[in-house]
């Protein structure tokens, strides 16, 4: 049941994705690379190559938040961002950096139109944040970044919240 479906999705796949031409591994080779599979026969009429999913760029799936070790001391810090920093997706990049490194927290507009955010997480990471944070985002012009300890809950993961 299983090589069937693999053989359908296979043959969907192949009629789906476009595949270059220069592939230098066939299925003829499959058995030789994997011989756990060699029981089972590969149709003539899929031609796959082995190696082929460096073509494709497989990166705009998100990436999993990666887990904090257990044993790395855990700082969090409050942060208020000063200068151009609203209407310039200084909130959005902010979301973005500090999931990229891991962190949990927050961050939100304030109505005296700077940028607020929480970030806990182990200190390099903070840290590295809190360098990020000094230059933004491209359209953004940071003219100041007041950094304070905080012992407030960061919550599960990182979020946009609402100005305040």
């Amino acid at each position: 049941m299983f090589l069937k479906m693999s053989a359908r999705l296979a043959t969907t796949l192949k009629s789906l994705i476009p595949l270059p031409n220069h592939h230098h591994h066939t299925h003829n080779q499959i058995p030789k690379q994997f011989p756990q599979f060699s029981h089972s026969p590969i149709p003539a009429n899929l031609n796959l190559p082995v190696r082929c999913l460096h073509h494709y760029n497989m990166s705009s799936q998100p990436s999993p938040v990666p887990p904090t070790d257990s044993s790395t001391p855990i700082k969090t810090v409050k942060v208020v961002i000063k200068g151009r920093v609203q209407g310039v997706f200084y909130r959005d990049w902010t979301v973005q950096n500090a999931t990229e490194l891991g962190l949990k927290g927050w961050v939100r507009n304030r109505r005296d139109g700077s940028v607020e955010a929480l970030f806990s997480g182990s200190e390099n990471k903070v840290g590295e944040m809190q360098e990020r944070c000094r230059r933004g985002p491209p359209s953004a012009m940071v003219t100041g970044v007041n950094v304070s300890p905080c012992t407030e809950d960061p919550g599960t993961g990182f979020e946009r919240r609402p100005t305040v």
